[in-house]
């Protein structure tokens, strides 16, 4: 695979590159960059982060690439997650792994590591103080959505501010290539990025996936608030997990908020963008919607939503191949858990907690 066709993958459904001019210079002159992406352990993995994230990090590691998978206890902890439990972070972690190795992100270029160990290197803090000497409070508290806040008039804690001075630190102690991560956290990367020149350190590459979007509630027109309206573990009925049984998928794709005519707001319209119509290209098939007038077959998103707003579909037909093409993709991930149901069995142990 030469430099362009690499780079070329690594576009293949990413909301943004930062930049691809310096990805490309990477590839041709490095045969196994360094890329990291970091997750907190919070929850059940939903497709957003399971399906859109493993999808491009299996693009990494197709390139050439060394993966880090940071699992992100100490900023769970700061997040507080499951109350700030640190076991039960610690079990999510492990499920993580588990998920991951299910949606194919494994082999010998995967690390898993935890913040734990990060933390505890050599010069951890002090390259965070030096971060911290050279930003305002003012922009730090901008990159506070990247925790899912919304409202950073009042920030209960202090150990908040530390978040994305942990996130440029992560970056710069790993030093990796490139950096993956959600378009949620672009304020923390681009932190990182204005940073680095000045305290000589290496400025990494940024590539960036779509935010999937809730499936109970029209989608907002306005780029940041889609960050607030995400799918989200913490609101099940907003979300799809990796691991539902087929009728758990249908009841919760046939209860979603999907208005006729409308490709803005409604958020199957990003399902398909974002999850089926790439993972059903990777396929080699062609999404195909059943209508009253007969078979609709589509190799392009951009067709589909065209029909879609015209008319041609009904919301009913879009969710029945939403259903089937869903179950598709995940039926190799529940296969996975089936064979190892004890890491559900204890996951669900400490969500019912």
């Amino acid at each position: 695979m030469d430099p362009d066709e690499k780079v070329r993958l690594i576009l293949d459904g990413a909301a943004e590159v930062i930049t691809v001019d310096e990805l490309r210079e990477l590839f041709e002159n490095k045969d196994e960059p360094l890329v990291y992406w970091g997750f907190e352990c919070s929850g059940y993995i939903h497709l957003g982060i399971g399906l859109v994230t493993s999808r491009k990090m299996r693009h990494f590691l197709e390139t050439g690439m060394r993966l880090i998978i940071l699992l992100a206890d100490w900023h769970s902890w700061i997040n507080n997650k499951f109350g700030g439990d640190m076991e039960k972070i610690k079990v999510a972690g492990e499920y993580f792994k588990h998920a991951f190795t299910a949606l194919g992100v494994k082999g010998p270029k995967v690390e898993y590591m935890w913040a734990e160990d990060l933390v505890s290197r050599e010069g951890y803090w002090e390259t965070l103080i030096r971060i911290a000497k050279r930003v305002s409070l003012n922009r730090v508290i901008r990159s506070l959505p990247i925790m899912g806040r919304r409202d950073t008039s009042e920030i209960s804690e202090f150990a908040w501010l530390i978040y994305p001075l942990m996130q440029a630190t992560d970056i710069f102690m790993l030093d990796v290539d490139v950096a993956g991560a959600g378009i949620d956290q672009r304020k923390a990367h681009m932190l990182a990025r204005d940073v680095a020149s000045p305290l000589n350190f290496k400025k990494a590459v940024f590539v960036h996936t779509p935010l999937l979007p809730s499936l109970d509630a029209e989608v907002p027109l306005s780029k940041d608030e889609i960050i607030y309206s995400k799918m989200s573990k913490s609101r099940p009925g907003s979300a799809v997990f990796i691991h539902d049984d087929e009728e758990t998928v249908r009841r919760k794709v046939m209860k979603g908020f999907c208005p006729p005519n409308d490709v803005d707001r409604n958020p199957f319209m990003y399902l398909y963008k974002i999850v089926i119509f790439p993972y059903i290209r990777d396929l080699g098939r062609e999404v195909v919607i059943n209508t009253r007038r007969g078979e609709l077959v589509y190799t392009r998103y951009d067709d589909f939503s065209k029909d879609y707003k015209e008319g041609k579909m009904h919301p009913l037909d879009i969710k029945e191949a939403a259903v089937e093409y869903l179950n598709i993709i995940l039926d190799p991930v529940r296969k996975y858990f089936d064979a190892h149901s004890d890491v559900l069995d204890t996951m669900a142990s400490i969500m019912q907690q």
